[in-house]
């Protein structure tokens, strides 16, 4: 059964930094896609940078390009995205997914094409 356990969410003052992981167990996709969503309250979730398996494409929202990077150590079986010049509309549960239909899902970053969810990370960023 594939699993998805985020860390390294917590409290941080604007303008600071926060690194999330993302440990994955029982994947067995040889082309696949992953990513970083995540949700405000009374917000929808939102893709906000996702990487390909098959070329290491990765993709940014206009909101977060610049500031953050998506990166994976697959030999830690583990996906990070560095967030660094935070700022107060960055606060959110973030959740890391992943699916196996194909690698190409990077492009788009949209939560209805991914399948597997971890139970997500709460940022909070104070201004």
């Amino acid at each position: 059964e594939m699993q998805l356990v985020e860390s390294g969410g917590g409290l941080v003052q604007a303008g600071g930094s926060l690194r999330l992981s993302c440990k994955v167990s029982g994947f067995t996709f040889d082309d696949y896609a992953m990513g970083w969503f995540r949700q405000a309250p009374g917000k929808e979730r939102e893709g906000i940078s996702c990487l390909s398996s098959s070329d290491g494409g990765t993709y940014y929202a206009d909101s977060v390009k610049g500031r953050f990077t998506i990166s994976s150590d697959n030999a830690k079986n583990t996906m990070y995205l560095q967030m660094n010049s935070l700022k107060p509309e960055d606060t959110a549960v973030y959740y890391c997914a992943a699916t196996g239909y194909s690698s190409s899902y990077y492009s788009q970053c949209a939560p209805y094409s991914y399948d597997y969810w971890g139970q997500g990370t709460q940022v909070t960023v104070s201004s």
